[in-house]
C-alpha cells in the first residue's frame, strides 16, 4: 500500500484564472489516511482545478499546499481508459507486477481487489466487453493497485446512468486504505453519501464572485470548470 503516515495540509487556498474572479478562497484543510472526502459544489466551483493543486500540476494563486509522506499520486478520471482486449483481471495485476510481486501472488491479490469491486465474475472478460459500470469500477481497482498514497477520483459517475452509477457508488469505499488519501470530486449527490467526509466548495465562493454572477454585466466569458 501508500506511505505510513501521508498528509496533506491545505492553507489559504485560493485559486483564480484571471480576469475572472476566484473560484475558491480561503480553504483550510486536513486530508488523512483512511476516508474518501468528497468534494462538492456547483458547475465552474473549481472541484477539478481543486484536484489538480492537491496533485502539484497546477500552482494555486493563493495559500500553500503542503504534501507529507506522498511519493505517489494516482487518478482515476471520467472516462475509463484500459486495453481493449486485455482482461479485467490483467488491468489489476500489471501495477502489482510493476510493484515487484511475483505474478502468482500479483493474481492472487489482484483477485481480492476485484471482489472488493464486485468484478470477480468478470475477471477473465475482456475491457472492451465491459459495461460501463463494470468499467469504471474496473479503474478504481486498478488504482487501488498502485498503492497511491494520494488518489484523486475526478466525476467517477459523470458518464453513467443512474442505475450503472449506483454500481459505482455502491463500491466507493472499497477505496478508502488505511494508508491512502482519497480525494473524489463530484456533482452526484449519492456518490456524495458514498463517502465519509464533504467538502464544499460553495462554502468557499468569495462574496465579490457570488455579486458578480448576479449582476446583467456579468456574461458569458469565464473559464468553465467542473
Amino acid at each position: 500500500m501508500g506511505t505510513m503516515g501521508a498528509v496533506v495540509r491545505v492553507r489559504g487556498l485560493g485559486h483564480a484564472f484571471a480576469p475572472a474572479p476566484p473560484l475558491f478562497t480561503d480553504l483550510d484543510l486536513d486530508l488523512v489516511p483512511g476516508e474518501v472526502v468528497a468534494v462538492v459544489g456547483p458547475s465552474g466551483s473549481g472541484k477539478s482545478t481543486l484536484l489538480s493543486i492537491l496533485a502539484g500540476w497546477v500552482t494555486p494563486t493563493a495559500g500553500t499546499v503542503e504534501r507529507i509522506g506522498v511519493a505517489h499520486v494516482g487518478w482515476v478520471l471520467q472516462n475509463p481508459h484500459g486495453v481493449p482486449r486485455r482482461t479485467a483481471l490483467d488491468h489489476v495485476v500489471l501495477p502489482l507486477l510493476a510493484r515487484g510481486l511475483a505474478r502468482r501472488d500479483a493474481e492472487d491479490q489482484a483477485e481480492q481487489i476485484l471482489d472488493r469491486f464486485a468484478l470477480a465474475a468478470v475477471a477473465d472478460r475482456q475491457f472492451r466487453a465491459l459495461s460501463g459500470g463494470e468499467a469504471q469500477r474496473l479503474m478504481l481497482a486498478r488504482a487501488v493497485a498502485t498503492a497511491a498514497d494520494l488518489l484523486l477520483v475526478d466525476e467517477p459517475t459523470a458518464q453513467l446512468d443512474l442505475t450503472t452509477a449506483a454500481t459505482v457508488n455502491a463500491v466507493l469505499a472499497g477505496i478508502a486504505q488505511d494508508d491512502a488519501i482519497v480525494v473524489v470530486a463530484t456533482h452526484d449527490p449519492h456518490t456524495r453519501d458514498a463517502c465519509t467526509r464533504v467538502l464544499d466548495l460553495a462554502d468557499h465562493v468569495p462574496e465579490a464572485a457570488l455579486a458578480g454572477a448576479g449582476s446583467p454585466a456579468a456574461g458569458p466569458g469565464a473559464p468553465g470548470e467542473g
